[in-house]
Formats: C-alpha cells, sequence, structure tokens
C-alpha cells in the first residue's frame, strides 16, 4: 500500500467529526491530529486531541490540514494564519467574499510554498463546478441555484454568533413555483427574494432582547438582508426534537439555447441526508488534491476551478480512463 496522506483536523464540531468519518473510507489517508480551542479533553475523537495553539510544532508531520470552523469569523482569520505552516482545505461559503480571501491566502500560501485549497463543498464548490460547465457548453441562457430544503451550515453558523442566541438553526427553503418555471424552459428573471425563503429557529438566552435578535438577523448582509426571512423563537425541547438533523440539497440548473431556438436543459441536484458529512466528504477529496499538487511543486491559493477531476481520486489516470471516461 502507498504511503499514506497524513491528515490533521482543525475544529472538532459537526464538520470535523464528519471528516473524521469520511478519512475511515479513505484507505490512502490516516487522522494524526486533531486541533481544538476546548479542553482537549473533552474532544471525543479516536485520534490524538491538541490545543490549537500546538498547531505549529506538528508543521512538518501533517500533509493537509482540514480547516472545519465557520466561515463568519474562524476562516477568515484561520485560512491566512494556517497557509503558513501546512498545505490546507476549507469549506469558505461567504461568496461575495471568495475573491479577497482568496488573495489573502494566495499571498501567504506563497510566499511559504503552500497550497491552500479554499471553498470546497457542495456550494461553493460542486455547484460552482456545475455553473462553470453548464455556462461553457450553453453561452446563451441564463443559470439558476437553488438551496434546500435543509439546514445551512454557515447560515446557522452565523445567527448563533448575535448576542443573545443560545442555539440556532436555519433552513433554506428553496420556491417550487419558481423551480417549475425554470424546468419548463421559461427562462424567467429571477430575484434573489423570489427565489428562496429563509427560516430561522432561535433558541434564546434567559431575558435577551427577542426584537434586537430579529432585527440583526434579517438585516445581516450577505446572508439574510436580500431574502424574506423569518424567526421564530422556540424552547430548547422543540429544538432538541425537532431540528436536530441536518438534511439539505439543491440544485444547478441552465436553460439555454442552441441553433435556431431549440431549448437545452442542465440539471445538477443533491439530497443530502446530512450536509456536513457530505461537505466533508468533499473536503476530503481536495485534501488527496492538494497533497498531489504540493508534491508537483505548486503553491498558492486554489479553487475548484484550478484542480484536474482526476486529483480528486484515489485511481491512478490509467484506471480511470478504463473504468470511467
Amino acid at each position: 500500500m502507498k504511503e499514506q496522506i497524513r491528515i490533521g483536523i482543525v475544529g472538532y464540531g459537526n464538520l470535523g467529526r464528519g471528516v473524521e468519518l469520511a478519512i475511515r473510507q479513505n484507505p490512502d489517508m490516516r487522522l494524526d491530529a486533531v486541533f481544538t480551542r476546548r479542553d482537549p479533553s473533552t474532544i471525543p475523537s479516536e485520534a490524538k486531541v491538541y490545543a490549537i495553539d500546538d498547531a505549529e510544532k506538528f508543521k512538518n508531520d501533517i500533509d493537509v490540514m482540514i480547516l472545519c470552523g465557520g466561515s463568519a469569523t474562524d476562516l477568515p482569520e484561520q485560512g491566512p494564519q494556517f497557509a503558513r505552516m501546512f498545505n490546507f482545505v476549507d469549506s469558505f461559503d461567504t461568496h461575495a467574499k471568495i475573491p479577497e480571501y482568496f488573495e489573502e491566502v494566495d499571498s501567504v500560501a506563497r510566499a511559504n510554498g503552500r497550497v491552500g485549497v479554499i471553498s470546497t463543498g457542495w456550494d461553493p464548490g460542486l455547484f460552482s463546478m456545475n455553473r462553470l460547465l453548464a455556462e461553457s457548453i450553453l453561452p446563451e441562457g441564463n443559470e439558476y441555484t437553488f438551496w434546500g430544503k435543509g439546514v445551512s451550515q454557515g447560515h446557522s453558523d452565523a445567527i448563533r454568533r448575535v448576542k443573545g442566541v443560545k442555539r440556532g438553526v436555519q433552513y433554506t427553503i428553496p420556491s417550487e413555483s419558481a423551480v417549475n418555471r425554470v424546468r419548463n424552459g421559461e427562462n424567467p428573471e429571477l430575484s434573489t427574494r423570489e427565489k428562496h425563503i429563509r427560516s430561522c429557529y432561535i433558541v434564546a438566552e434567559e431575558g435577551a432582547d427577542l426584537e434586537s435578535i430579529k432585527q440583526e438577523i434579517v438585516s445581516m448582509p450577505n446572508y439574510f438582508a436580500d431574502y424574506d426571512t423569518t424567526v421564530e423563537f422556540i424552547s430548547e425541547e422543540e429544538m432538541k426534537q425537532n431540528h436536530s438533523s441536518m438534511p439539505h440539497g439543491g440544485m444547478v440548473l441552465r436553460s439555454g439555447k442552441t441553433g435556431e431556438n431549440t431549448t437545452q436543459i442542465i440539471e445538477f441536484g443533491l439530497k443530502l441526508e446530512s450536509n456536513p458529512e457530505f461537505t466533508a466528504s468533499v473536503l476530503i477529496a481536495y485534501a488527496r488534491a492538494a497533497h498531489r499538487l504540493s508534491q508537483e511543486g505548486q503553491a498558492g491559493a486554489k479553487t475548484v476551478f484550478d484542480i484536474p477531476l482526476g486529483h480528486l481520486s484515489p485511481k491512478s489516470a490509467y484506471d480511470l480512463r478504463k473504468e470511467l471516461l
């Protein structure tokens, strides 16, 4: 067996736990360490667990770090920080800020000879690839992305950081009528607000100002301000009973024309029982790619647009041509 890729995990929430599970399904990888801001003795991982401040001691012992923090505050700080020391992969998903985040990571990673694969997962990530592919094939047309119904990890993380919020979960719900209009080839012009509803369920801290929490959420730029957003306050018990699972999904469609006036529709969809477990599985594939790019002598920030699909697979190029082409 080839030498295994040595993986480190930074952050052990839902995504970090998903990464640990995904590594078990990939024999060419092994989990060497988990790094956390919490007390390491409280982390129920099978790997050795260390304080996040100890990560630098392992820069020669870990091939790829997988950053599992949130996009609101964790990754903007951790990406450039870890790019000094490690090849890494993350799932930064604040779409509007990806260009500037890329530049920050790229400058640090290049200066230190590291590869930083940013914004992987399924959106951004797999959906991004399908948007590019469909647009390239059908240049005359419109692209539509619908998310849900499901729990958005990034948006849920954002509402949990609002002062007075004890627990929170956010569901993204696509408009059925909007989806059907696209599938029917109508090529509708749809505003952000027409395509989705964002539904938030909150357990508030005792004595918290509920109206203040609601207003901060519905006016949050990049997350909720451009959508019809509902905020419902519920009990801890109701949260536990009805909102503990993390399903998600969605679809990318492009409706376009070829020839004289022939309608063509491309559709890619996902239906996920566990958003974090699926996202973790994507991160693992891109961790393999990051390792290969590093071995090839590359450095700097990368996105899914920059990485050959063959680099995601443990199979050889010959086997991929033989089995999948």
